[in-house]
């Protein structure tokens, strides 16, 4: 999957591609039902209308059911889809939208005279093809085939039934109905499960449990990777610079509703339709040592951690994104929300194997076996994190992280060297120092106290 753009302008925003499913949003609606009038709690049944010259050919996925009668146009945002082509060239696959097969009554409106005539309809869709919400009708009719769109199977993901939006009580109608949230699942490495806004309804007042009863749009994060900074080498005895000047070498393009930024649903989605979480790697320099005598000698540096926690905090209270595992941690209180799961990939996150490194605060000791009339530097890679809008402002603060698999040693004059980091220091024998540089595990207990270089970095 990949954001793709599109020549159709003006555009919201370029629409998320799945395959052949084209994904946008839309907050212009039209007010289907409400149930004033009536002793219900109040509710009012939306639909998604994509304004045809600003998102040409797009379609709902169904209806939206908001509890009150508060117009939302402008406010919410909604998930529609169109096809990818709309040329009808072929996919292996077939579309990625269908017509429903039909429909079947699920409810409907049968109580005061003083209440709008209305129904709730079920999309039942073709083989292969499924149904991501319900349709009302404002009368006892069947709705349009062309009010909503069904989604291909393979397209979707399995979603879990969250709380009640609302129930027919004090309708007086003879069928029982109740409608509820459309929870996504939690979101894997790198992808993102996205709830389209509509509802899950039953005939009855329990919590459907049967499952095919919800579905959740998906996406891949789209990832941009650079080429990486090279290793320094050292070129002379002379006391080396920093390493080659940082440089972006990834970037997670996140939609707006992964992101919190503190703005209405609808202001969000209109000035930042996406978000770029930069990611700038360097390699910074640790130590530096020059063995002018004629023996080898063990020289030990401290390394700083770029990891903060108080930087961290700062900003997932924020932004609420997690860097080492999904998000939101805890269901979204907005009901005008976009309802989703996502995941940063383990590779842009230095996750691969394990998230204990975002953790680990205390410094990395280094411990350099230098050669005689050899200079040796010792070298840590860094990484740091910026979450930027579209209009090129920063949100919250930047943080960092300290790669420990990136520890590089150069020495001068060059020769074959065996390279290792030193988390900590251990209790296991030493190795046997040879005549080049090179860093080891050496337990404190067996070195001599060793003098912190004299011409180190600070």
């Amino acid at each position: 999957m990949n954001i793709e753009g599109s020549t159709s302008l003006p555009r919201p925003m370029e629409p998320i591609t799945h395959d052949n499913l084209l994904i946008n949003f839309t907050t212009e609606f039209h007010r289907v039902w409400s149930t004033n009038g009536s002793k219900a709690k109040p509710a009012t049944f939306w639909r998604p209308t994509p304004a045809p010259d600003v998102l040409p050919g797009y379609f709902p996925l169904g209806d939206l059911l908001i509890p009150g009668d508060a117009n939302i146009n402008g406010e919410m945002v909604t998930a529609v889809v169109c096809e990818k082509d709309l040329n009808g060239a072929n996919n292996s696959k077939g579309p990625a939208l269908a017509k429903p097969a039909d429909f079947e009554l699920i409810w409907k409106e049968s109580g005061s005279p003083s209440v709008t005539r209305t129904s709730i309809w079920r999309p039942i869709p073709p083989i292969g093809y499924v149904a991501m919400g319900l349709v009302c009708s404002s009368d006892h009719s069947k709705p349009s085939f062309n009010s909503v769109r069904c989604v291909r199977a393979d397209l979707v993901i399995a979603a879990n039934v969250g709380d009640q939006l609302w129930n027919d009580k004090g309708t007086g109608a003879k069928l029982s109905f109740s409608a509820w949230t459309i929870e996504p699942p939690t979101a894997a490495a790198g992808e993102i499960c996205f709830a389209p806004g509509t509802f899950a309804g039953v005939q009855a007042y329990s919590k459907p449990t049967a499952p095919g009863s919800a579905y959740a749009l998906r996406m891949q994060i789209p990832l941009h990777i650079a080429v990486p900074p090279q290793a320094p080498t050292l070129a002379g005895y002379a006391q080396p610079t920093d390493g080659d000047v940082a440089r972006v070498t990834q970037i997670a393009r996140l939609p707006w509703f992964a992101v919190r930024d503190h703005a209405q649903p609808g202001e969000q989605f209109r000035n930042s339709p996406y978000y770029e979480l930069k990611r700038t790697d360097e390699y910074v320099l640790i130590g530096y040592e020059r063995n002018t005598s004629d023996k080898t000698r063990a020289t030990k540096w401290v390394a700083p951690r770029a990891q903060n926690a108080v930087a961290m905090r700062l900003f997932n209270g924020f932004t609420s994104i997690e860097i080492a595992k999904a998000w939101p941690v805890s269901a979204l209180s907005d009901i005008r929300m976009t309802k989703f799961s996502a995941c940063l990939p383990r590779h842009f996150t230095h996750t691969e194997t394990s998230s204990s490194g975002w953790s680990e605060l205390r410094p990395q000791v280094i411990i350099a076996m230098v050669a005689k009339q050899t200079s040796a530097a010792v070298y840590q890679m860094e990484s740091h994190y910026e979450l930027i809008r579209k209009d090129g402002t920063q949100v919250a603060v930047d943080f960092g992280y300290t790669d420990d698999s990136s520890v590089h040693l150069s020495q001068y004059p060059p020769e074959q060297v065996e390279v290792n980091s030193c988390p900590q220091l251990t209790t296991s024998t030493p190795p046997v120092a040879t005549e080049s540089a090179s860093l080891a595990n050496v337990p404190a207990s067996s070195l001599p106290e060793l003098p912190a270089a004299t011409d180190s970095a600070p």
